[in-house]
């Protein structure tokens, strides 16, 4: 049995919806072992899927073959994620020193020229 690549990445929730998995194979960001792949490609159990997503470049195994989308838990059985360890993790040191302004206490007032010197020198060390 076969089913094409762009269904059984929308069915084992890959992506949000048909049309976006149709769109990625078009744009040439699908493949199968190292094949480009059209929406239309067939893919079969026991192939590998590689999909370029959101800056990543990920790595899926076919373990069963789908063509009604199901829930996470039973889609999560159907292939098994191959993708490294850094590739998932590339983007997380990007967001060091990006995340929210500092925070005060409520009532605390606004931080004294010492606290602010001493705010500044700790951000510093970061660019």
């Amino acid at each position: 049995m076969k089913v094409r690549v762009d269904k059984w990445l929308w069915a084992v929730r890959i992506f949000k919806s048909r049309t976006l998995a149709s769109e990625t194979c078009k744009a040439n960001k699908v493949s199968i072992e190292d094949k480009t792949a059209k929406p239309s490609s067939p893919v079969e159990v026991g192939q590998l899927v590689h999909v370029k997503k959101e800056g990543f470049n990920m790595t899926f195994k076919v373990l069963k073959l789908l063509e009604k989308r199901v829930g996470a838990p039973i889609a999560v059985t159907c292939y098994e994620n191959l993708t490294p360890e850094e590739e998932m993790n590339k983007f997380s040191d990007w967001f060091v020193g990006k995340g929210r302004p500092e925070f005060r206490e409520k009532g605390a007032g606004r931080p004294t020229k010492r606290e602010r010197r001493e705010l500044d020198d700790f951000k510093s060390d970061f660019f």
